[in-house]
């Protein structure tokens, strides 16, 4: 989509973000993926419904798993979303479009993975993180700001895992 911009009293043509539906997922796996299943879709607050979507989808498929099937499933996810974040950003006109939520997805299953935690300390990590998401605070910002293409979109939730492991951490060990 080609939007017209008017600066200066000069028309530039832009390329305009392109909003997301299914209809844009349709026959593409890579937008399946990044944008969590349709989690991403959301109207309001897509990252929130991406994380709580990857909450929903470890409960139901932790029963079968083991640590090594976590962390195979968590490093192919991380491969597959640089690649499908890539894609879908580059066709939705925005590198890291609000509608992409993979990175939301794999970083929770990281947390919750590592956690192995009482429902009363998941409900407290997906708040943490989704601070850390959300207010972005050093490194998680600079993170954001250099690191580019489908790898960035990754690495800045990633890195909002390890600090919100951090502090789960810390929290744990102070009492």
């Amino acid at each position: 989509m080609i939007e017209i911009i008017e600066s200066n009293n000069n028309r530039v043509p832009v390329k305009a973000a392109v909003r997301p539906d299914f209809q844009f997922m349709r026959g593409k796996a890579s937008r399946w993926i990044a944008l969590g299943f349709g989690a991403g879709l959301s109207p309001v607050a897509p990252g929130t419904v991406g994380t709580l979507w990857a909450w929903a989808a470890f409960l139901w498929i932790d029963p079968w798993l083991g640590d090594v099937d976590w962390a195979l499933l968590i490093s192919l996810g991380t491969v597959l979303g640089i690649v499908a974040c890539r894609r879908t950003g580059e066709a939705l006109g925005v590198q890291d479009h609000g509608a992409i939520v993979w990175d939301e997805v794999v970083a929770f299953w990281l947390i919750l993975w590592v956690l192995n935690g009482s429902f009363s300390q998941q409900v407290t990590a997906f708040l943490v993180f989704r601070f850390f998401d959300i207010v972005k605070p050093p490194p998680i910002a600079w993170i954001d700001r250099t690191v580019g293409g489908g790898w960035g979109v990754m690495a800045d939730d990633l890195a909002a895992a390890m600090m919100t492991l951090l502090v789960l951490a810390l929290g744990r060990s102070l009492g």
